[in-house]
């Protein structure tokens, strides 16, 4: 069992950053992949990023690429999502997820995923 919390939501003008964590606790994190994704009010869990439980191998959506960062601290058992330049369209809640490791390509569907952190709202103001 891992349990998965989101922190670092919040409000931010266009334009700005924010970094979104995500704490794992239960088996050992390191042998998870872990994706974050997304979901705007009437909208389906979206793909955003993705990074192998290595760190060796990180995918992204094409509308996040060169803004957003996935990253992971094994040591600390948390990851990350580095998102800059922000704008309208990123405005929503905003889920961290862990699958078993694999040494497959790394998954971009929501029910790929084991376990799932409750959220985090991000508010991008136009």
């Amino acid at each position: 069992q891992v349990q998965l919390v989101e922190s670092g939501g919040g409000l931010v003008q266009a334009g700005g950053s924010l970094r979104l964590s995500c704490a794992a606790s239960g088996r050992t994190f390191s042998t998870y992949d872990v994706g974050w994704f997304r979901q705007a009010p009437g909208k389906e869990h979206e793909f955003v990023a993705a990074i192998r439980w290595s760190a060796d191998s990180t995918s992204y959506r094409d509308s996040v690429k060169g803004r957003f960062t996935i990253a992971r601290d094994n040591a600390k058992n948390t990851a990350y999502l580095q998102m800059n330049s922000l704008n309208s369209e990123d405005t929503a809640v905003y889920y961290c997820a862990a699958r078993l490791r694999s040494f497959s390509t790394l998954q971009r569907q929501w029910s790929a995923y084991d376990y799932w952190g409750q959220g985090t709202q991000v508010t991008v103001s136009s």
